[in-house]
């Protein structure tokens, strides 16, 4: 874990309400798919977390929704501005486990950081199927950027606009896979979590104080006790998620 501070070097709308946002800096301590950032923004007490999307030599992209004030404050911000972030925050995807045919599922904000899992495992040599779910075909982002690394894409929007007509479970249906690894809302997870016939991680999101696991206000109960979404998590095995 380390606070940086990183130069804003591109802003750009690529869906409704969804920005993404590339910054240059020290990115050195994010070393896993699934780890997160926290933002530090004038005027706001609490740090916005947000997923890494990718991050290749000293550039990190993350991509938000604009849903309150923060992140409407981070949508007009200026190329040139420079922000505080902790970077490095979390556990990350365990990619050992991921067999050769893995299934990556991601709802809405739990689409970015199946990006840069979805690069590093075709790395690896593995052959990543991929499910991305929006409610709208005006929400859908970043489905070209997947299929351009080589994976197999599936989209699933809730009112059929796009894709498959449903849920990201619908999408499911008769594929084989290895492994799965999955972020989003918790119903979806739950979803998810009911639906798989493997074993999986799944990454929670949650309402961070500090974001590095000092203030236990992200603290979840889990088959091996308690556990903070923040430091232990946000990623866990399907295995030992309590419902």
């Amino acid at each position: 874990m380390k606070d940086v501070l990183l130069r804003l070097e591109k802003i750009e709308q690529i869906a409704k309400n969804t920005y993404l946002w590339v910054l240059s800096g020290d990115v050195s301590h994010i070393t896993a798919p699934g780890q997160f950032v926290n933002i530090k923004l004038d005027g706001f007490y609490l740090r916005r977390p947000i997923s890494v999307c990718d991050v290749e030599g000293d550039r990190l992209t993350i991509i938000f929704k604009a849903v309150g004030r923060g992140t409407e404050k981070m949508a007009k911000a200026q190329i040139g501005e420079e922000f505080l972030v902790l970077t490095g925050l979390g556990n990350g995807y365990d990619l050992t486990k991921s067999g050769d045919c893995p299934l990556l599922i991601g709802g809405g904000a739990g689409v970015p950081p199946m990006y840069l899992l979805c690069r590093e495992l075709i790395r690896e040599g593995m052959q990543p199927t991929v499910i991305l779910g929006f409610n709208t075909a005006d929400e859908v982002f970043y489905n070209k950027e997947f299929e351009a690394l080589g994976a197999r894409v599936i989209i699933a929007t809730a009112d059929g606009s796009m894709g498959i007509k449903g849920f990201v479970t619908n999408a499911m249906d008769g594929l084989d896979y290895s492994y799965f690894y999955t972020c989003g809302p918790e119903p979806m997870l739950k979803a998810v979590y009911n639906a798989t016939a493997t074993s999986g991680q799944m990454s929670f999101e949650e309402r961070m104080g500090c974001g590095f696991g000092a203030c236990m206000g992200c603290s979840c109960k889990t088959l091996t006790g308690y556990k903070r979404i923040c430091k232990e998590g946000p990623v866990m095995a399907k295995e030992e998620i309590l419902w």
